[in-house]
């Protein structure tokens, strides 16, 4: 009788299954592999090798504290000649000697998450088991049988493997963009990812329900929608907060990157980090989603709507001076949230693709403040009655706004003007630092007819709510842009479309603005009691706003809102115009000098001017970079920089990542804060 075999040591290869998993970037210290795709370990027997007739090789893989076959966390796969299609499967690849390395698969609807390995063996009735380490299974974007299955390499390589990418901000008439640090691939980030599975209240409601169904991305991505916030009192990341008072936190104007939000909410007992807004808990959602495998990109809505009443109708109402009341439903200046890229075997065909998750708490969903997946191509047909909150969506990109005047006496003047909401739908491009406008996949052109059978679907009439061509009109325009420290004209273009003379007011007033809507302090302020408009004319008409006006009431999202109300005596109607102005911070210069190489020592330049009239004190900047800069750099000034003066230092670090690579800056100061900047270096490989 042939003696016993026996396992001395063993090989996970991390670093090969790494390349070819496209991990490795996760690091060799273990092993992280895609679902449905084969991956190699190397046995080391003693004594003997393995007698394929004689020995007897099976593997367990368990994920989870109560693996249970049923629900899919445990399976027991023996080592067989050809792989098994539907489940785990182990076949020889190939023997040296005592050493056998074996290919392992897991099927492609495999639970995610952390796995334990053991080795079973026998020969004859003898038999034992060894536990030979853990690995961690993902989704898998390039198997065409995952449910995350993305056909295009580009894509792929932009919405799974990028570390770095671009969010877009501003208004619809000034779209700025900022840089990102996503960092899925820096270290300790997939551990995060798995602990914040492990902390949400489906798992510690019922550890085994949730384990079983980590198989399906629309149930992750829902998971993460929720825990991404903690306004349900839950160990969620990150803590809202949109007035302007982050002094016992970090200001979200502050972040540029994922890692130091999640790496500090893991530091401090999962307590949520402060603070973040609609942009900050979509990056770090789409960093939680790419780490896990699941494509995503953070997308941006400008002029996006909050209804809260669901009638698709936003409702905003100012008095006679153009000062807005304020309501629950807002425009927001611009909302973010994500698109993550799964099937929907759970909906009828034809739902698959990009989906929205919105982490940002606004409106509960089942009791929880989640909002997601809402399939695009539901938001766009109007099926608002699938599965999950494509009203809310919907209404975001399509809700019309109406603005109500209410007089000194208490009665209210519908404005004959009404705009719709969803503009510049905005994402970064694929493998390109380029806006990439993808309004056409939520709503179809404006006008057509495509988009009245959708509305009709979608249950509402919107011809009531149509700009009447004739009558009296009014636009806001900007002539230059508006710099911070400056004073900038806005105006006011009004004009009669009608063949009769008309004698109006016209009311103009400008209020310092959050991006969420709510205004501030009044800034500037012009009120003609008699312009007269001859047949068919236009005028414009000026009015100043002056940096001494608004320098102390501007918020950190740089924003001024400019209300036009324009009165006609005779009929008594109103023409309401709005627009956001959008101060532009000064420009910060980053320099690389020297030959960028990995591992060879670079020096940045970094510089910014002060543009205000004031000094600035407490400056900071922040650096950081993956694949650059090991973390954050962090420089602080001793002196206030004076104002017009230029501030400019050097910081050397040593690129460990060849390819690609974003060095990212962002500076705060007393008075002028989340200025940022980068700069794309490209990293050649180390000489071998």
């Amino acid at each position: 009788m042939a003696e016993d075999l026996v396992l001395e040591t063993w090989d996970l290869q991390c670093e090969r299954n790494g390349q070819e998993h496209r991990t490795a970037e996760m690091g060799c210290q273990q092993l992280v592999v895609r679902r449905g795709q084969p991956f190699i370990i190397t046995l080391h027997f003693s004594g003997r090798g393995y007698e394929e007739g004689v020995d007897k090789l099976a593997f367990n893989v368990e994920t989870g504290p109560c693996p249970i076959e049923t629900s899919g966390t445990k399976s027991h796969f023996a080592v067989t000649d050809f792989p098994e299609e539907s489940g785990w499967s182990a076949v020889v690849q190939q023997q040296d000697g005592d050493s056998l390395s074996i290919s392992l698969c897991s099927p492609a609807s495999a639970c995610i998450g952390r796995y334990s390995l053991t080795l079973e063996t026998s020969t004859g009735y003898q038999g034992t088991s060894c536990h030979i380490g853990h690995f961690i299974l993902l989704f898998n974007a390039w198997h065409p049988e995952d449910t995350v299955f993305l056909r295009d390499e580009d894509e792929r390589c932009e919405y799974v493997l990028s570390q770095q990418g671009l969010i877009y901000q501003g208004t619809c008439d000034y779209i700025t963009s900022v840089p990102w640090n996503f960092g899925q691939f820096e270290d300790d980030v997939l551990s995060i990812c798995l602990k914040l599975l492990d902390t949400n209240p489906k798992f510690l409601r019922d550890q085994n329900q949730d384990c079983s169904h980590r198989n399906d991305p629309v149930y992750i991505g829902r998971v993460m929608s929720a825990m991404i916030n903690c306004n349900d009192e839950d160990l969620g990341v990150l803590a809202g907060r949109w007035d302007n008072h982050y002094e016992d936190g970090t200001s979200p104007m502050a972040w540029i990157g994922s890692v130091d939000i999640l790496k500090r909410w893991k530091k401090f007992g999962c307590q949520p980090v402060k603070y973040g807004q609609c942009w900050v808990f979509a990056a770090v959602a789409c960093t939680v989603m790419r780490c896990l495998g699941i494509p995503s990109r953070v997308v941006t809505n400008y002029s996006s709507a909050h209804d809260t009443n669901g009638n698709l109708v936003i409702d905003r109402y100012l008095n006679e001076s153009g000062d807005l009341q304020q309501s629950k439903e807002k425009i927001w200046n611009f909302h973010c949230w994500i698109e993550s890229w799964m099937a929907r075997p759970d909906l009828a065909p034809g739902y698959d693709g990009w989906q929205v998750l919105d982490p940002t708490p606004q409106e509960k969903s089942e009791g929880v403040f989640c909002c997601g997946p809402a399939p695009v191509r539901a938001i766009k047909e109007g099926d608002l009655q699938l599965k999950y909150d494509i009203p809310f969506v919907f209404a975001e990109v399509n809700a019309d706004l109406v603005y109500w005047v209410v007089k000194h006496d208490g009665s209210q003047k519908k404005s004959t003007q009404s705009s719709l909401v969803g503009k510049n739908i905005s994402t970064k491009s694929v493998g390109r630092d380029n806006r990439e406008d993808i309004t056409h996949n939520y709503k179809y052109p404006e006008g057509s007819e495509k988009e009245r059978e959708v509305f009709a679907k979608a249950e509402r009439e919107r011809s009531s709510l149509r700009e009447d061509d004739e009558g009296l009109h009014v636009r806001i325009k900007l002539s230059e842009g508006a710099n911070n420290g400056c004073d900038f004209n806005v105006f006011a273009a009004i004009s009669n479309n009608t063949d009769t003379e008309r004698v109006c007011r016209l009311m103009l007033c400008a209020r310092t603005a959050s991006y969420n809507g709510t205004v501030g302090p009044q800034c500037g302020m012009k009120d003609l009691l008699n312009v007269t408009l001859a047949p068919r004319a236009e005028k414009t008409v000026p009015l100043c706003i002056l940096y001494e006006k608004y320098r102390e009431s501007l918020t950190q999202d740089n924003l001024i809102k400019v209300v036009a109300l324009l009165t006609e005596y005779q009929t008594g109607n109103i023409a309401v115009a709005m627009r956001d102005v959008y101060i532009q911070n000064p420009e910060i210069k980053i320099r690389v000098l020297g030959e960028p190489m990995q591992k060879r020592k670079l020096v940045a330049e970094i510089s910014l001017v002060n543009p205000l009239t004031d000094p600035l004190n407490n400056c900071v900047f922040v650096v950081e970079g993956t694949g650059l800069t090991d973390g954050q750099r962090i420089k602080e000034l001793e002196e206030p920089v004076q104002p017009q003066a230029e501030v400019k230092f050097r910081l050397d670090f040593v690129p460990y990542q060849a390819g690609l690579r974003k060095l990212m800056v962002d500076f705060e100061s007393d008075k002028l804060m989340g200025v940022k900047g980068y700069r794309n270096v490209i990293i050649a490989p180390q000489p071998k």
